[in-house]
């Protein structure tokens, strides 16, 4: 056991009303883990009331809530997470494949799922093999894919990302496990894939792949800046909680400080109001505010 924080001084950073967290999970008591997945967070579980009291600290209004890949392809606890949340608050980013029937698929759609995922990563219950197979779906169901892998090695998928029907996401700040330059080829692929104008590239979880590390991560808050520069209108924002990787205290990053130093990587109030709102609201099919 350890405990999360989820009060204290709020970001500096003042976040617009309609704000949308896109990358978090979300465990729920009565549904344990699957083999082939990473274990469960540490307890206590972190459930709906706890993501509520984050959500007041910060300033957080809606939700894309993330299958996590201690589930694999069971999206029986995201189901009901968005349950918990309500129409209003949540969406959801399921697992889904070609053995997904119709009737899964149409449970998923009245729950609130929008998006698939992706997760060629330790872990994932579907990697860039499945790509072809989850854009059919997606492209059929209207729906977004959230597409993580180690970006270093974007440049041998810079194809199969291109032939995407779908609208998708860069995960993770593209997770460049080998280091990044902006002026780099991987920098170059991402702007054309950005270019064509079904992708999109999210803030979230920048300690997974800085090589700099905090509380700045410079090398990542420097790709971060150029690519926000470039296309405003393709960033989304999350907090990454309850940030799995941190298995103690000692691990566990301030929320309030991850946003204010996150945030800081876009250029002014316009560029936060596109991140944190209307790019979000389009991408994951929420009412317009």
């Amino acid at each position: 056991m350890f405990e999360r924080q989820f009060d204290g001084e709020p970001p500096k950073t003042g976040l617009p009303p309609g704000t949308i967290d896109t990358q978090m999970h979300m465990y729920l008591a009565g549904y344990p883990a699957i083999a082939g997945g990473p274990a469960l967070p540490p307890e206590p579980l972190p459930g709906a009331d706890e993501y509520r009291r984050l959500m007041n600290w910060l300033g957080i209004d809606r939700v894309v809530i993330t299958q996590g890949n201690a589930h694999q392809r069971d999206n029986s606890n995201l189901l009901t997470c968005l349950d918990v949340m309500g129409p209003d608050v949540a969406r959801g980013v399921a697992v889904v494949g070609p053995e997904t029937s119709d009737a899964e698929l149409g449970q998923l759609v009245d729950a609130g799922v929008t998006g698939a995922r992706i997760m060629d990563l330790s872990g994932g219950a579907i990697g860039l093999e499945g790509l072809s197979a989850v854009d059919a779906i997606c492209a059929d169901m209207g729906w977004m894919i959230a597409v993580q892998f180690d970006g270093s090695d974007i440049s041998g998928y810079e194809a199969a990302l291109s032939a995407l029907k779908s609208r998708w996401v860069l995960d993770h700040h593209g997770k460049f496990f080998r280091g990044i330059r902006t002026d780099g080829p991987e920098v170059a692929i991402v702007k054309r894939l950005i270019d064509r104008g079904n992708c999109y590239f999210k803030f979230a979880g920048c300690y997974e792949s800085s090589i700099t590390g905090g509380p700045d991560y410079a090398d990542i808050a420097s790709v971060a800046r150029v690519i926000a520069s470039h296309a405003p209108e393709r960033i989304v924002w999350g907090t990454n909680w309850p940030h799995n990787m941190a298995q103690c205290e000692a691990d566990y990053p301030d929320d309030a400080l991850l946003t204010d130093t996150v945030l800081g990587w876009l250029p002014d109030s316009s560029a936060r109001q596109l991140a944190l709102v209307d790019n979000p609201q389009v991408l994951y099919r929420f009412e317009q505010r």
